[in-house]
């Protein structure tokens, strides 16, 4: 992709030309052939009594059948949903065509054998309808509706929002009060920040105009994942022609040509633009009207807290809008999470639905979310391994590589990880994601499982990116065999794959926030494009505390947050 390119809506005062050259069509049935082989009573019940009569009243009686069959051949050119919709014209079309030609029919449509074509529909979706047309060398594209449009029928958005999310967007558009607002959006994994913060984007650079908005994320796949939804949600949101220009990793958008649009870039590059230019910064947010910062509880971290504050401070606006799953610092730090809320003004919208306790149930129980089941593997390392357990968990946030690496060399441990790994394909499960101890624990366990006969991937930091793509790629596709796709340190944002249903967590931690993500990576809900229940496996290290409850993760920062809006 292009660092800077300009995204156009699509002119609707023209219309399409009808003059444009038709494309040539290499039926796999000649039609004038097919149409030859009808009985004339066919292609009488083809074409009507009021047709045939006229015909006849105009020429002589010699000449009728093949007037009669080359209207034929026009009529199924311009009526083919009319004609080929019907089941019997179809059976008719059939018993006048070739074994061989019912074999290739079949064939193009993927059915088992030409038996199946009586019973099968080819009208059911576009696809198989153009293919099928196609196969009589009929365009597809000109065929004329076998239906008039329905006098009342729904408008569907292809970016459109749930319920709770246009509430949600609504009060985040509210709390930005024209522009000078801090508030910090609370949704849990999987229930659409992105989406829902897109139609405030959008919103917004259509009552500015021009403006500039940057969007600010710590992880390439974060990234990538906001630069798609812009495309996708500006292309039918949007008034105008803006840029989306991307800034993070290797690419090197001009910032400074930016005056109408969004810029899409990554907290660490920002970091590290102020550092050698930071004029750059203050010319940036000299005209950058709202800043949307992703995983908005790494916001205070010193470095990344100092480019935000640039860019939201220096212009005459100032807006600010956070997005997070967990809008906390920390499990326990109570100083931390305060200072967060306070740099986001204490304001927080979070989803509020009438009748229910929390959101999560609701987004359960309505099909938005999966349905979770929890499961926990004990396992007790043996004395050795405790000692070195015992010397690191207090020290840190969070577990240090000398955790992480004295677990992941366990053989123990793993043989219990690989074996939840093939009971989950057992119960069915075709997309399973597990979140390793180290970059080594995923690629053990990966090797391990493959040999054993089950398709494991890994994916790292420091897997390649082409690599890294291509993987991916393959376990989001539709699952028809099972996979695994063992991980460390890459997943746990950004990432979506609705077919997930099912996590192993074998990576312990302190972090109600990372839990919570590797949690949410499974999450996804039937309305949602996933699927109506998942499980999570937890691997559940008895010298280590840790975490097992969504809901948790959810409600544990309200105390320092005002939700009054």
């Amino acid at each position: 992709m292009p660092d800077l390119y300009t995204i156009a809506l699509p002119d609707l005062s023209t219309s399409i030309p009808t003059d444009l050259p038709q494309k040539v069509l290499s039926p796999g049935q000649d039609l004038r052939e097919l149409i030859s082989r009808l009985s004339l009573d066919h292609v009488e019940q083809l074409l009507g009594e009021d047709v045939v009569a006229t015909v006849s009243a105009l020429q002589p009686k010699s000449g009728t059948p093949a007037t009669l069959r080359g209207i034929a051949h026009d009529f199924f050119q311009y009526r083919a949903d009319d004609l080929l919709g019907s089941p019997h014209i179809r059976g008719i079309c059939y018993d006048a065509m070739t074994t061989d030609k019912l074999d290739e029919l079949a064939n193009r449509l993927s059915l088992a054998d030409r038996r199946r074509l009586r019973s099968f529909d080819p009208m059911h979706d576009t696809a198989t309808r153009q293919s099928y047309l196609g196969f009589f060398g009929i365009d597809a594209h000109a065929a004329t509706p076998s239906q008039l449009e329905p006098d009342l029928q729904d408008a569907e958005p292809s970016f459109g929002l749930f319920p709770h999310q246009r509430q949600a967007a609504n009060r985040v558009w509210n709390a930005l009060e024209d522009g000078f607002g801090r508030v910090a959006l609370h949704m849990p994994t999987g229930a659409g920040k992105t989406r829902t913060a897109m139609h405030v984007v959008s919103r917004f650079l259509n009552n500015s105009e021009p403006t500039v908005l940057v969007w600010l994320a710590a992880s390439a796949e974060l990234l990538d994942q906001a630069a798609e939804a812009f495309q996708s949600a500006w292309s039918t949101l949007g008034n105008r022609t803006v840029s989306l220009a991307r800034y993070w990793g290797s690419h090197e958008a001009d910032l400074s040509e930016i005056q109408d649009g969004i810029i899409v870039a990554g907290l660490q590059k920002m970091h590290a633009r102020s550092a050698r230019a930071p004029l750059d910064i203050l010319r940036l947010g000299a005209r950058t009207k709202l800043v949307i910062v992703d995983e908005a509880h790494q916001a205070i971290a010193p470095t990344y807290q100092a480019v935000i504050t640039k860019l939201a401070e220096t212009g005459t606006h100032n807006a600010l809008l956070g997005l997070t799953a967990t809008p906390g610092r920390t499990w326990s730090d109570i100083a931390a999470d305060e200072k967060l809320s306070a740099f986001f003004g204490e304001r927080k919208v979070m989803l509020e639905i009438e009748g229910w306790d929390d959101p999560v149930s609701y987004l359960i129980d309505e099909g938005y979310l999966a349905k979770p089941t929890f499961r926990q593997l004990q396992y007790e390392a043996p004395a050795a391994l405790k000692k070195t357990l015992r010397a690191f968990p207090a020290r840190y946030d969070d577990y240090g590589e000398e955790v992480l690496a004295a677990l992941a060399k366990n053989v123990d441990r793993n043989v219990a990880v690989i074996a939840e790994l093939n009971r989950l394909v057992e119960a069915g499960h075709r997309r399973i994601l597990l979140f390793s101890a180290s970059v080594r624990h995923a690629e053990v366990v990966a090797a391990t499982s493959s040999a054993l006969g089950l398709d494991a991937r890994v994916v790292t930091g420091e897997t390649p990116t082409q690599m890294r793509r291509r993987t991916i790629k393959a376990f989001r596709n539709p699952p028809d065999t099972p996979m695994v796709l063992c991980n460390f340190g890459v997943l746990t944002t950004g990432f979506d794959a609705p077919n997930t249903s099912a996590v192993v967590i074998a990576r312990p931690t302190r972090s109600l926030v990372l839990y919570s993500q590797m949690v949410g990576r499974a999450t996804r809900g039937p309305k949602a494009g996933g699927n109506e229940t998942c499980e999570v496996s937890t691997v559940v290290d008895t010298e280590l505390p840790g975490f097992s409850d969504i809901t948790e993760a959810f409600i544990n920062w309200e105390d320092v947050w005002d939700d009054g809006q």
